[in-house]
């Protein structure tokens, strides 16, 4: 079990009742959606971020990078982290269609996904020495990668999410967010230049 310094947020109990099996750490919910009116949620996250910080992990479809990007501009950049998971078609065991966009959330992905997402996410796992962001990737590497700035950027972006499992919607900011907390720039160039457009 990882114990984690930062609180963990995520979209709902199910996700929560995951991370409990695999996590020592304070687990909030957002109860989806409402997190966006409750003032009260909303303070308390911004507590918790102030004094341990927060870890968000929300689910790899849009709905989840609504909440995520919510909670961007609601705490102070220097409290958060994020940690994402790759999205992976599927449907949770308890119900009884897929959602909407196909995709398995939280608590639908397995145990070594979570933990290889946390553990990539930078969070601060107690008991582990903490590993040094080994030069993290830049707008500028995305540039000299072609990913950004050029003719062709948007098509070379598009298939590399589409490669890497996340969503076709990510902004450039948002990638790149997602693309440090999962791999080096060594793999990321070895990636762009294995993919087929």
């Amino acid at each position: 079990m990882l114990k984690i310094k930062e609180a963990i947020i995520v979209e709902g109990r199910y996700d929560k009742i995951k991370l409990k099996n695999i996590v020592d750490a304070t687990i909030i919910e957002t109860n989806g959606f409402r997190v966006f009116s409750d003032k009260e949620k909303q303070s308390l996250i911004r507590k918790i971020a102030e004094t341990k910080g927060i870890l968000v992990f929300t689910d790899s479809d849009s709905a989840g990078f609504v909440i995520r990007n919510f909670l961007r501009g609601a705490v102070d950049k220097s409290k958060i982290k994020h940690c994402y998971i790759p999205q992976i078609n599927g449907k949770e065991k308890r119900k009884a269609h897929s959602s909407k966009e196909g995709f398995l959330g939280v608590e639908g992905v397995s145990d070594e996904v979570i933990i290889d997402a946390i553990r990539k996410s930078g969070a601060t796992i107690i008991g582990e020495e903490s590993q040094a962001q080994s030069g993290e990737i830049t707008k500028s590497d995305l540039y000299r990668l072609g990913l950004t700035g050029r003719e062709n950027s948007e098509k070379l972006r598009k298939a590399l999410l589409k490669n890497l499992g996340m969503p076709s919607y990510l902004t450039t900011n948002a990638m790149l967010s997602a693309i440090n907390c999962l791999y080096s720039l060594e793999e990321l160039k070895s990636i762009v230049e294995n993919l087929e457009i």
